[in-house]
């Protein structure tokens, strides 16, 4: 039986077509030299996102997960090594046949950190190690404020001969990123009573800034005619690479986690969080990354489409997966094939 909540509208989805086509029909706003300034905007919306999360985000549950050092590795090694190495291969394949903002696209999905909150939340649902997602989710987003544009430089500098300001850009994602989660966390003696009274409050302000920056993201885009230069042939591209990518980095974990005998709970952990790719890291950080760029739109597109999918696949086999015997020590995790609709 699937999870109920697989099948209730999710508003944040609804939110995204909804800033995609207002960004369609009102691009003048968000785009640069709009009356909404989304060259102050988006990165204060940055900071008030990770800000929230610091907040959120209990030291002690992270302190519980640190000693499963052999997820923690698997993990680490499938978001910042494997996947970027399968977008390259993706990117190989599809050479000449995409535009360049969307190839650029795959690999800033593949190079992106992992989820947080829904690699938990399907953590604690499929009665997995939920202390080591959380420590692996939270090592996952501050990691890549460096790996992920160290990765980025050097595949654009390959593919273009220009690299990116690494420097700068990795300044710019501490200022806006780390350091707001590190605020966050500090003020947590007098916050986290607050935050935890205001759950709710927090993940609408979070989901709906994200909201913003797709909003922001895509006005310059449409404003600059990348849609129609381009047509709408490459979203159904990018659902059938974003399928591909997903099964195959599942297999890839799954047989990892059975190769290194992993139990059950760490499997569930490990498969959840090394499948997965963070929009809620994805958004700010193309922000500060790809600033000023006409095509960010099509560099979002990936993991806009991405984002969704993992979750229903996800949310399937965390109902499946809950559903096990409290005695039961599979030797393999179920193929994703079995849990489809």
């Amino acid at each position: 039986m699937l999870p109920k909540s697989i099948w209730k509208p999710d508003w944040f989805m609804w939110g995204m077509a909804v800033a995609v086509a207002l960004a369609w029909i009102f691009p003048n706003p968000g785009a640069h030299g709009g009356f909404l300034h989304p060259e102050l905007l988006n990165k204060i919306g940055v900071a008030l996102i990770f800000f929230l999360n610091g907040v959120s985000l209990s030291f002690a549950a992270l302190k519980s997960g640190m000693m499963r050092w052999p997820v923690h590795v698997v993990v680490q090694l499938c978001t910042f090594v494997l996947f970027p190495i399968a977008g390259l291969l993706l990117n190989h394949l599809a050479d000449g046949h995409l535009a360049p903002g969307l190839q650029l696209g795959i690999f800033y999905l593949c190079a992106l950190p992992s989820t947080v909150s829904s690699s938990v939340a399907m953590t604690a649902a499929a009665r997995g190690n939920v202390p080591a997602a959380v420590f692996n989710a939270t090592l996952s987003s501050v990691i890549g404020v460096f790996i992920t544009p160290l990765w980025l430089g050097a595949v654009v500098h390959s593919s273009s001969g220009n690299g990116l300001p690494l420097g700068k850009v990795i300044l710019d994602l501490c200022t806006w990123l780390i350091l707001p989660l590190v605020l966050g966390q500090i003020s947590r003696p007098w916050l986290a009573l607050w935050a935890s009274r205001n759950k709710r409050g927090i993940h609408f302000a979070d989901r709906g800034t994200i909201l913003l920056l797709i909003y922001t993201s895509f006005c310059d885009s449409v404003k600059w005619g990348v849609w129609s230069a381009h047509g709408w042939n490459i979203v159904v591209l990018t659902i059938v690479g974003s399928v591909l990518l997903f099964f195959a980095m599942f297999a890839v974990v799954r047989f990892l986690c059975v190769l290194l005998r992993f139990p059950f709970p760490d499997r569930i952990t490990t498969v959840f969080c090394g499948s997965k790719k963070s929009l809620a890291s994805g958004i700010p950080m193309a922000q500060i990354i790809f600033a000023g760029n006409p095509q960010l739109s099509l560099i979002l597109l990936p993991i806009m489409i991405y984002h969704p999918l993992q979750l229903v696949i996800c949310s399937i086999l965390a109902g499946r997966w809950a559903q096990r015997p409290p005695e039961e020590t599979p030797t393999a995790v179920p193929q994703p094939q079995e849990s489809r609709r």
